[in-house]
């Protein structure tokens, strides 16, 4: 190849001084490739990284393109078009992930594989001649020094001839290495141009079969395709843009018609008051009392449905009954020198709400409105219809409703579809029901016709009853186990965790298998506590320990209800009032017949009832790893027991054993030299030897006994 420089082979042998110019220039030159080849190195890297990298994220896009059916969104999660969109649009990108895979590899074969090998292997194999090439160098002077010092006066043959020997190794050793070497310059200044051409030759041609390979796979088909999806975004932004003009003039219009309104009491020659609204929502302060003495003011959400007031907080899910407006009685009063306050009485007179408006229209519109609603209550002649609509407002404000939509609507009062429920829970609307429950026969989680209770009674028979109240100073079990040796393990348990509970009522259940029968026991009771007009629960201390879980009076400190943690079958809190728990609890013979009841007992709490349960579930836990150890330790105990008895046997056999040789020993010590030994004749002994005798033979009966 013309215009290649080469360094003389045939000069090796000489290594004339003019030579190693020549080889220091050619080693410049390749420490200049080195470099530059280094930097092109990393630059081809780049390259085969990103591409790698632009591989996986299109592979990646393209899977996430296909799960996107599998999501659910809460708004707009259901829609088709998009769904069979996305799937052709991931069917496309996959296709382009595989030409991209492709393209991957073709550079890693053409690419980086031809300038790693020059890099790797050429460019090491000077650097290590090179190496090679100064020890040899040095080792042929060093011993054509020793040769120049040879002395003429006092010649040694064998020194002399060790010398030349030395001379004529090392000077060979350097010939053949510097021929090597001269040869690996040489040649690299062909590998430096190849390395240099196959990379850019093999990117190129991996470019070109990467197009081709897209332009094959692309057809007129995805073409139009693509067009018909451009015209789709395009038509989608010109909707956007008619929206965002739409929406720009409706926020204009609400501005200039709601500037009267962001005045917190406004003139009401401008904005009159509406006396005969019979809806009503909006923000008010709430009064309550924080001590026997003090009160504060919380601010919620108020809104009027059926006949009920209801209120929700903000991040509450569904609203919470404050009151019943049925019959009520509402006027303005002066109260913590706050202005347009107002105050609710129920109709017995047992309940009243302190509420604070925020101007004089909106604190009037609510007399009026609450005026309205009680009169038109009053006025009605079906009771039947009452009944329904105020257990539809409880049922709406415990239950959640499933959807986005019905979680708003049931925010308003209903007028169609009106629920009639009875105490067995048998019928229930599909908004109300949770999904589990629409799967299931109601009647299999709760017998019909099931009576609720609502205040806290032993349900054991009268004897038990009595034996709890003189055995346990007051202390009610419903299982009829005595709580006196329980109280006392009790006081020494691991677990003790304290919570506030109010009892809203318990009642006979079927199933235990899942949560569901708690779910479907909590509606029922608050349907019940909202058909009736039973607001009044009884406050207690929970305590939860690894033995039992206690209910105790907060002012006498008397244990009302004790459960045997063994007895708790299932334990779960409201799927979204995490205030609500239930405990289902069995007992061992509860009926006349012996037969177990099952009953379930429903709790509101002032924390978080998952950490009840959690409590709950912990303590079980606890009492299980205990119950174990003490098995464990039982049976150790057992065991150490037998060894010790074994033990013992074996020590009396071996004392037998001794008694019987001492007793042989005796024997034939005592025994003259003339008695004949044959059959038919007998020993005489003296009468202390017959009594040893007889002991021993007693003891050699015992012992082959025990044997």
């Amino acid at each position: 190849m013309p215009g290649i420089d080469k360094l003389p082979i045939e000069e090796t042998l000489e290594d004339s001084p003019q030579t190693r110019s020549l080889l220091g220039v050619f080693e410049e030159d390749t420490a200049a490739t080195s470099s530059y080849f280094s930097q092109l190195f990393k630059a081809m890297q780049r390259i085969y990284d990103a591409q790698n990298e632009l591989s996986a994220a299109t592979h990646l896009t393209s899977r996430l393109l296909k799960d996107y059916e599998k999501q659910r969104f809460p708004l707009g999660g259901d829609d088709e078009v998009m769904s069979s969109t996305l799937q052709q649009f991931a069917k496309v990108i996959d296709e382009l992930s595989s030409c991209h895979a492709v393209l991957s590899t073709q550079l890693a074969d053409a690419m980086m594989f031809p300038i790693t090998q020059f890099q790797e292997r050429d460019l090491r194999e000077i650097v290590i001649l090179k190496e090679v090439f100064q020890i040899a160098s040095d080792e042929h002077d060093a011993a054509v020094n020793r040769y120049s010092r040879l002395s003429k006066r006092r010649e040694n043959e064998k020194v002399k001839n060790e010398v030349m020997e030395d001379v004529y190794t090392s000077r060979k050793k350097q010939h053949e290495t510097i021929m090597q070497y001269f040869a690996s310059l040489n040649m690299l200044q062909y590998k430096k141009k190849m390395a240099l051409l196959e990379p850019l030759l093999g990117y190129m041609q991996a470019q070109i079969s990467f197009f081709k390979l897209g332009s094959e796979n692309l057809t007129q088909q995805w073409e139009e395709f693509l067009t018909n999806i451009g015209t789709s975004v395009q038509n989608v932004r010109r909707e956007m843009d008619s929206d965002a003009e739409a929406t720009e003039q409706t926020i204009q219009d609400l501005k200039a018609a709601s500037d009267p309104l962001y005045m917190p009491d406004p003139d009401p020659n401008k904005i009159p008051v509406n006396r005969n609204l019979t809806r009503k929502a909006g923000y008010l302060n709430t009064r309550y009392k924080t001590s026997l003495v003090s009160s504060a003011w919380d601010r919620q959400y108020f809104f009027t449905q059926g006949g009920n007031l209801m209120s929700q907080s903000r991040g509450d899910v569904a609203g919470g009954l404050v009151m019943d407006i049925d019959n009520c009685s509402v006027m303005a009063v002066d109260c913590d020198d706050r202005r347009f306050c107002f105050q609710i009485t129920s109709f017995n007179g047992k309940k009243a709400v302190i509420l604070q408006a925020e101007s004089r229209k909106d604190c009037e519109e609510w007399i009026a409105t609450i005026n309205n609603i009680s009169k038109r209550i009053y006025l009605s002649e079906n009771p039947e219809e009452i009944a329904a609509r105020v257990n539809q407002s409880a049922l709406e404000a415990v239950t959640p409703s499933p959807s986005f939509q019905q979680r708003h609507d049931s925010f308003r009062p209903s007028t169609q579809g009106r629920l009639k429920t009875d105490r067995s829970g048998s019928q229930c609307s599909a908004g109300s029901e949770s999904p589990a429950l629409s799967s299931l026969s109601l009647d299999s989680l709760v017998a019909p016709d099931t009576p609720i209770q609502f205040d806290i009674i032993s349900p054991v028979s009268e004897e038990h009853t009595s034996q709890a109240k003189s055995g346990a100073q007051g202390r009610t079990n419903p299982f009829g186990e005595s709580g006196g040796s329980k109280s006392e393990e009790s006081e020494d348990s691991i677990l003790h965790q304290l919570y506030i509970v109010r009892f809203l009522g318990c009642m006979e259940v079927k199933a235990t298998e899942s949560a569901d029968v708690i779910y479907e026991t909590m509606r029922q009771i608050l349907a019940a506590r909202a058909i009736h007009n039973i607001f009044r629960m009884t406050e207690s201390h929970l305590l939860v320990t690894c033995e039992c879980l206690k209910l105790i009076d907060p002012q006498t400190q008397v244990t009302r209800l004790w459960f045997p943690l063994s007895s708790v079958v299932l334990c779960a809190s409201h799927q979204e009032n995490k205030r609500l728990l239930g405990f289902v609890l069995k007992t061992a013979g509860g009926r006349m017949d012996g037969r177990p009841v099952t009953v379930c007992y429903v709790f509101e709490s002032n924390n978080d009832g998952e950490k009840i349960c959690d409590s709950v579930g912990l303590a079980k836990q606890i009492a299980l790893h205990s119950e174990m150890d003490r098995k464990a330790t039982q049976k150790q105990r057992d065991l150490d027991k037998a060894k010790e008895k074994q033990q013992e046997e074996l020590h009396k056999q071996k004392q037998i054993e001794k008694d019987l040789e001492e007793q042989s020993r005796l024997i034939a010590t005592s025994s003259r030299p003339s008695q004949s030994a044959a059959d038919g004749q007998f020993l005489v002994l003296s009468n202390s030897q017959s009594e040893d005798s007889e002991a021993g033979e007693e003891g050699q009966k015992k012992g082959e006994s025990n044997a």
